[in-house]
């Protein structure tokens, strides 16, 4: 149970892009993938932008070859997954059948496809829909697709937690791994930009600019916040356990230290401002990696411009930090990203294994007005060089999941 594991591989589609290098120039310089929609008609709503991926073509990643009937999510798992073992240096030859194992996190990403399926159900009748569309209907479809594509026959799962799926990915691959069960996983998590996801987060007047004619800005932990951007991203890891890469010679990003999974009641719609339950999380993250809290180099926050997000996350940090909660920077690289839902916390690993390989700390840009309810160290606008050893990922859903992963330098 107690096996150490490793990070091999890691692979990003982003709005800020395509591939780690391309993600990781733009992430520390500051580049907002945040722009006006044009994978569907927004002209009817206040809000019109978000962080959508330009250009993305999946024969690029995965040929031409059956991806006709594959929805946006699942080709953006699929080219992600391509990408990851390419990185890794791995395939469905360097283990056996069972070894090379699949987990991604989508809780969102089966909506358009249900709806569009359901739709012509309804105009054209039952009998008259295309067979070939309803495998996108069901909730683990990226996860299968990708499975198909990279030929891995070992463990097949998806997690649903909300914008928490993607971290928690990486948590129940870790777990799968230190149990024996394998000896390699592809972890992470994947969203598409549909308009249904759109149109819904827009009505239930989450999106920055919805609710006034303010502007319309992600901008985690300012005082100006009124609301997230939604972005779309994959973003996966290769996870494995130490002996197994070190055997094949495998490169060696970073190092999982430990992690903790809580849930709180009291939702964060419900504007309850109850750090109970995320210092929890952080707490048990904290003591299986065996660290104090001044060995934290830096802090991959969910903050995604919500008024009342942002602030709970922060109270969670100043509780469990206390006084070295000044020296520990916290960034939130959903400023640059927009708030990518099931995507998001595997998308901060993959930031966080970055920083610490680069001794670079991304920044949160879009900061300029100070909130005294949010005074952290919040790597305003600019990246910092820095030795980054250990790295706190934390990922609250608003539906009350909370996840917390430490990665560090492996040594």
């Amino acid at each position: 149970m107690n096996s150490r594991l490793v990070i091999t591989g890691i692979s990003v589609l982003s709005s800020i892009g395509v591939n780690k290098d391309e993600f990781w120039a733009n992430l520390t310089n500051g580049v907002s993938g945040i722009k006006d929609v044009t994978l569907f008609d927004v002209s009817k709503y206040k809000s019109k932008k978000a962080g959508e991926i330009s250009d993305f073509d999946a024969k690029e990643y995965l040929g031409k070859k059956g991806i006709r009937h594959v929805d946006r999510t699942s080709l953006l798992a699929s080219s992600a997954a391509m990408l990851v073992m390419t990185d890794a240096g791995v395939s469905h030859e360097t283990y056996g059948e069972d070894e090379l194992g699949i987990v991604i996190g989508s809780t969102y990403g089966s909506i358009d496809s249900i709806s569009s399926f359901d739709l012509e159900g309804l105009e054209e009748g039952p009998t008259f829909v295309n067979p070939m569309d309803f495998p996108n209907t069901v909730l683990n479809a990226p996860a299968s697709r990708a499975s198909i594509f990279c030929n891995a026959t070992g463990l097949n799962s998806t997690i649903s937690t909300g914008t928490a799926s993607g971290l928690d990915a990486v948590i129940y691959a870790s777990d799968f791994l230190r149990l024996g069960r394998g000896k390699a996983v592809l972890a992470g998590g994947v969203h598409g930009l549909t308009a249904d996801i759109f149109w819904g987060a827009y009505g239930s007047g989450i999106l920055s600019g919805s609710r006034s004619d303010g502007i319309e800005i992600s901008a985690p932990f300012d005082k100006r916040r009124n609301g997230l951007i939604i972005g779309e991203a994959a973003a996966l890891l290769v996870i494995e356990r130490l002996g197994d890469a070190l055997e094949r010679n495998a490169n060696i990003y970073a190092e999982i230290k430990g992690y903790g999974c809580t849930f709180n009641p009291d939702k964060v719609s419900h504007g309850n401002i109850n750090t109970e339950q995320g210092v929890r999380c952080i707490t048990m993250a904290m003591e299986e990696a065996g660290l104090n809290a001044e060995d934290i180099s830096y802090i991959s926050a969910c903050a995604n411009s919500s008024v009342t997000g942002d602030k709970m996350e922060a109270e969670i940090i100043k509780d469990y930090f206390g006084d070295c909660v000044e020296k520990v920077p916290v960034s939130a690289i959903k400023s640059m990203t927009g708030e990518c839902l099931d995507a998001s916390g595997s998308l901060q690993c993959v930031a966080g294994v970055l920083a610490i390989n680069n001794g670079v700390i991304p920044p949160t840009i879009n900061f300029q007005e100070k909130d005294e309810e949010c005074n952290l160290d919040c790597v305003p606008n600019n990246s910092r060089e820095s030795d980054v050893k250990n790295v706190l990922v934390n990922s609250f859903s608003d539906t009350g999941n909370i996840s917390s992963v430490i990665i560090s330098k492996y040594s």
